[in-house]
């Protein structure tokens, strides 16, 4: 380590915590990794479709659409570098009828304007059908460089490197305080204690809960959304070659039901998004009185009910009811039968930051208490641009004279 490098704790070990533990030994920097799971990506990271986003769907010049296009150039070398699988399976996103077509028009701006590569417009069914011999819609925009990865081994390929920077990745070291003690920061766990120069947080589910251990501001809160998959049979993945997306709604920060091809060629439908019980509740039965009751409590929780039940009802409805799921599905996949939709994958929950009242954040968000600083707000595209996030971390809230 170089001579007086400040020592730096890192919470969380997911993607970015990991990423920037790696970012920061490369630099020379002390670093700490704590994970209260006993493996790495066992939550987000561990839990999603696999994608490395292009950048199609974030608003021009904010944090996501940045990071995102800088993330993926970096996810593709580190992948080449390590030998990791990395497949380019392009992604179309579909217009089904014509009521959908300005809605796509905005994909297609924000995707020019984000430098979205070899990115093209599709008016013409018969070259959709060259491209996904099974769809359905009448126009699409297609992004032929967006992959697919596993993010849990590119986790642990980055942690590999961080060990051997000389950095210590704390498996089972769940943080239950920290305190500010003359410009440093004491982390606490039930079987450490120990004082750093700066420590940076990147909880992800749990980042709320950690912010407040320093005394921040207790918003954003994270709001758990549980993103169901539903696997199509072995036998009938030909009906996808890469990945089926539809129009988002513009209101909501959720994609809809979609079709994508996994780095290991399982075909999985989904997700949804149905409010979880629990900050790390995989499925209905799993749940937590005081997570929910956090959740109802909070002044947000009314105004965002209001404004949004019937998208949750629906987005429920489909959980609980598989013709429903099926339904949304068969609209791009004509041909897709109930009995192909084999039975639910393993599912994730994103951390969805909501404000007080009621707004769903969309991009990025960090805070800065003292030494400590906080990731809010990281949802997809979080994994792609995880080595981006991690310079940026760096360069805008690291001081020079600290890093």
């Amino acid at each position: 380590m170089a001579t007086g490098a400040p020592r730096t704790g890192i919470i969380g070990g997911g993607i970015v915590g990991v990423a920037l533990a790696r970012r920061l030994a490369d630099d020379g920097v002390e670093v700490t990794v704590f994970e209260k799971e006993a493996r790495l990506s066992q939550h987000q990271t561990g839990h999603n479709s696999g994608v490395v986003h292009a950048g199609l769907y974030y608003a021009p010049g904010s944090l996501k659409a940045t990071l995102c296009a800088a993330g993926r150039v970096q996810i593709r070398e580190f992948c080449q570098e390590k030998g990791l699988p990395y497949r380019e399976i392009g992604k179309l996103v579909v217009a089904v009828d014509e009521s959908e077509l300005g809605a796509l028009a905005e994909i297609e701006r924000r995707s020019i304007a984000n430098g979205v590569p070899d990115l093209v417009r599709i008016d013409d069914v018969e070259r959709l059908r060259e491209i996904e011999p099974h769809v359905a819609g009448v126009a699409a925009v297609h992004s032929p460089h967006t992959a697919v990865v596993d993010y849990a081994s590119i986790t642990e390929a980055m942690a590999q490197d961080v060990r051997a920077l000389g950095g210590s990745i704390r498996l089972g070291h769940e943080v239950t305080a920290m305190q500010q003690e003359n410009g440093r920061v004491r982390v606490i766990t039930p079987v450490s204690d120990d004082l750093f120069d700066r420590v940076i947080v990147c909880a992800g589910l749990q980042s709320d809960v950690v912010a407040k251990l320093i005394g921040a501001d207790a918003s954003p809160k994270i709001l758990p959304f549980r993103g169901e998959y539903w696997e199509l049979a072995p036998e009938r993945t030909d009906l996808v070659n890469g990945m089926i997306y539809p129009v988002p709604d513009p209101r909501f920060p959720f994609l809809g039901v979609h079709f994508t091809r996994g780095v290991y060629d399982n075909v999985h439908v989904g997700p949804n998004a149905v409010p979880a019980l629990a900050r790390e509740g995989y499925n209905w039965l799993q749940w937590s009185v005081k997570d929910t009751w956090e959740s109802l409590r909070w002044p947000g929780a009314w105004p965002l009910a209001k404004q949004h039940w019937r998208m949750g009802v629906d987005e429920i409805s489909g959980s609980l009811i598989k013709p429903l799921w099926f339904q949304k599905a068969r609209r791009f996949v004509p041909e897709l039968k109930m009995g192909d939709l084999t039975h639910k994958s393993a599912a994730g929950v994103r951390a969805q930051a909501w404000g007080r009242g009621g707004e769903l954040l969309d991009d990025f968000a960090v805070d800065q208490v003292g030494p400590v600083t906080l990731i809010r707000n990281a949802p997809s595209p979080a994994a792609t641009s995880s080595m981006a996030i991690a310079d940026h971390i760096v360069a805008h809230f690291l001081t020079p004279a600290r890093a």
